[in-house]
């Protein structure tokens, strides 16, 4: 399971309450991910803020793992691993699980959205597939 940090602490808060968040910077409208002690760009810096996103996106490249890396993921092979652009910040793909999906109809570019999965002590952030028309 993730061990947070103090830099990824504000990311599993979020998402134990069941929000996306990356990091930003006070000051500066930069984001990034995954969170670091400073930015990763030279001409920022403000103190690290946490930024709740959307969490939607677009699946933008995905692999489908058939071997178990860790025990804690043992009963869910074969699983889909995906990096998934951010819609209202498309500079910022984050690696996670795909959820709910029919391995069959992958691809790259459909919209997905984010869920999360107690696993443990933990809530995951994983994005599954968006459904069209199915958002309040």
């Amino acid at each position: 399971m993730p061990v947070p940090d103090r830099y990824s602490e504000f990311y599993w808060e979020h998402a134990a309450k069941g929000q996306l968040a990356i990091q930003g910077f006070e000051g500066s409208d930069y984001v990034q991910y995954p969170p670091n002690a400073v930015a990763e760009t030279p001409d920022v810096d403000g103190a690290p803020i946490p930024v709740v996103v959307a969490g939607t996106g677009v699946l933008y490249a995905y692999t489908v793992l058939h071997q178990v890396f860790h025990p804690a993921w043992g009963d869910s092979v074969p699983y889909v691993i995906g990096l998934t652009e951010l819609s209202d910040h498309p500079s910022i793909r984050i690696l996670t699980n795909i959820v709910e999906v029919d391995r069959a109809k992958l691809r790259s570019g459909m919209p997905v959205e984010v869920t999360f999965e107690d696993r443990g002590t933990m809530r995951l952030p994983q994005f599954r597939p968006a459904e069209i028309g199915d958002r309040a």
